[in-house]
């Protein structure tokens, strides 16, 4: 029995020593903080790369969304040419304004014939597919060169134009078209 007491004793002492220490600790803590410069956290990295982003062959790729058409694009150093699903702007995108649409982030950007772009594109219609188009080429000219994200910015061929085609609803002869009423 007196042997369990020392022990005991012993125990008891061993934490009134640790919990001494641990408060010695805490103030020591706390004067080495107020005597330490106040840091400020560091900024958030923005998601926008300020080095370009390359791949192997020499190519930037980049996602473009317009209604209901999804564009893959890749851009690189080139004469101009422009491939979409295969086949050459003019027979791909046969109207004018179309093919101008396509162009207008190279004029803004005055990069007019020093890239070539190949896309594929899906879903939509020809006017979703070429704003797919643009908003991949404006996305995959900023990851080549991002010093060309304010003016791209600017003019809003970054921002994806997420307007779709409202879905029809139980009820209804379309997406809010009710049918037509009859008295009798």
């Amino acid at each position: 029995m007196a042997e369990e007491n020392v022990t005991l004793e012993n125990l008891k002492e061993a934490m009134e020593d640790k919990a001494a220490e641990a408060v010695q600790a805490e103030a020591g803590a706390a004067e080495a903080t107020e005597a330490a410069p106040v840091e400020t956290p560091a900024e958030p990295e923005s998601s926008t790369p300020t080095e370009p982003v390359i791949d192997e062959h020499g190519r930037s790729y980049a996602t473009g969304k317009r209604k209901d058409a999804v564009a893959r694009v890749w851009i690189k150093p080139g004469l101009g040419k422009i491939t979409v699903n295969g086949r050459e702007v003019e027979r791909y995108f046969a109207r004018p304004v179309l093919q101008m649409l396509l162009q207008q982030p190279f004029d803004v950007a005055d990069r007019s014939g020093q890239f070539d772009v190949t896309a594929t594109v899906t879903g939509g219609g020809l006017s979703g597919q070429a704003g797919a188009v643009r908003h991949g080429i404006s996305k995959a000219l900023t990851l080549y060169e991002p010093g060309l994200r304010p003016a791209l910015k600017k003019e809003g061929f970054l921002t994806r134009d997420s307007r779709v085609v409202e879905r029809k609803k139980y009820g209804r002869r379309k997406a809010r078209r009710s049918f037509q009423f009859s008295k009798r």
